[in-house]
């Protein structure tokens, strides 16, 4: 169990993980401060109402001073590398993220499943939490997904599933999952990594402390993961085609348990949904998870907001909500897997670095057009060229209008914008939002000019 009592935790970054990490701290009797680069008045209500709960707020220019007179500083996983916290952790000042700062809190005897990836974690962390409660498990679902764990470390679970970010997996020590899941690695935070290979690491220390009885669960063909996997001391699960639990056209086989599950009977659609039920059968089998309750979750599932959710119909054209496809390699899956042979693709925002490459080779083989929007509007234009119509739009319900005189009747139009959404938007969820506020404004005015 976690000790802090009489020592001095400094938390860098206040945001959601920063608030629940400090009111952790406070609970097991650290003095507390808090330190953010943002002015006091711009910190949310939650931060402010810290200092009422007895944490030092430093907040503003000199802010980072107080990280000096730490004794442990844990780091919210959005502040990016700063000077200050290298300069105490080369003095032996520990230094942690939140989900470390959980986990120490946690009983030993509750298992961890952590599931990481590029794309897909927050659909398979949902699903995986939803096959070990249909087995009564008591089980906390939340951590990059939904709410950080620190808020709930008192409360009485039998199991805890996390979905973990590359940045929450870059400060972990002691960090040991029963099960981790790593789905894939695809270019993404190339502007906080200096390679692919970095970012990878990063994502992979979720396997560095695993040992004999605990499992990584990785796809049998990629080899990054599978690299990543082996610093596991645990046993390797591989899942995909012609793995531990193969994804065949027709069918996922759980081949140590003997079960098939037909995907026909899924709640989720789609290639790339198929190997995230996997990954998720996969994590059930090794928490003792029947297969008539793992049959009965696949077919109940309907996965999430703003993942390849259907946004409407016009003119026989589908809306596709996929706007947490925030890098590249998500909205190559949603373009590929969509069920119409081809589809406009609405792309566009805050660029994270990486090349556009292979969306332009995804839209050249399945796409219609292309509208562009956002700061990265220009280079994704650019890599796309020729091949097919680009159209830019200044606003979302432009691009809406845009992409339906782009599409014929059958064609899907897709919003996977590749990118972050902040130069447009408060988050992916506002984007999403907009984007079936403009659909169902569209489809009001066509449905009123219909004879």
């Amino acid at each position: 169990m976690l000790s802090l009592q009489g020592k001095t935790v400094v938390v860098v970054g206040l945001g959601a993980s920063g608030v629940c990490a400090a009111s952790l701290a406070l609970k097991r009797g650290a003095r507390v401060a808090g330190v953010d680069a943002k002015p006091l008045a711009e910190l949310s209500a939650a931060a402010r109402a810290l200092e009422g709960a007895g944490v030092s707020l430093h907040a503003g220019a000199g802010a980072y001073a107080a990280i000096d007179r730490a004794d442990l500083v844990v780091v919210s996983p959005g502040v990016p590398p700063l000077a200050e916290v290298d300069r105490v952790e080369a003095r032996g000042i520990p230094v942690i993220g939140e989900v470390e700062l959980a986990f120490r809190a946690l009983p030993a005897d509750v298992p961890v499943v952590a599931i990481g990836g590029t794309n897909g974690k927050s659909t398979t962390t949902t699903l995986a939490g939803a096959l070990l409660q249909e087995a009564g498990l008591r089980t906390f679902v939340g951590g990059n997904l939904g709410e950080p764990l620190s808020l709930h470390v008192d409360e009485t679970w039998d199991a805890v599933v996390l979905e973990v970010s590359s940045f929450q997996m870059e400060r972990i020590d002691a960090f040991r999952p029963r099960v981790a899941a790593l789905l894939n690695v695809t270019p993404d935070h190339l502007d906080r990594y200096p390679s692919l290979d970095a970012y990878a690491r990063a994502k992979g220390n979720m396997f560095q402390r695993q040992r004999e009885g605990d499992v990584a669960i990785v796809p049998v063909d990629d080899a990054l993961c599978l690299r990543e996997a082996k610093r596991s001391g645990g046993r390797v699960v591989t899942f995909g085609p012609g793995g531990d639990v193969d994804v065949q056209p027709d069918e996922v086989v759980d081949r140590a348990r003997g079960e098939r599950y037909a995907r026909a009977d899924f709640g989720i659609r789609g290639g790339h949904n198929a190997m995230n039920a996997a990954a998720a059968i996969a994590v059930a089998a090794e928490l003792r998870v029947s297969p008539d309750r793992t049959a009965r979750v696949l077919a109940s599932f309907r996965g999430l907001e703003h993942r390849m959710a259907p946004a409407g119909t016009i003119r026989g054209v589908r809306f596709y909500d996929d706007s947490k496809g925030t890098n590249v390699g998500a909205s190559v899956t949603a373009i590929r897997g969509i069920d119409e042979a081809k589809c406009v693709l609405v792309a566009g925002g805050r660029d994270k670095g990486g090349s556009y490459e292979p969306l332009a080779s995804a839209l050249r083989e399945r796409g219609r057009a292309v509208v562009v929007i956002g700061e990265a509007a220009d280079r994704i234009a650019s890599a796309v060229g020729d091949t097919l119509p680009v159209d830019r739009a200044r606003t979302m319900d432009e691009a809406v209008a845009v992409a339906l005189s782009r599409a014929l009747p059958g064609d899907a139009v897709l919003l996977s914008p590749a990118c972050s959404s902040f130069d447009m938007f408060k988050d992916y969820k506002d984007r999403g939002d907009a984007f079936v506020r403009a659909v169902r404004a569209l489809a009001a005015q066509h449905a009123k000019e219909a004879p």
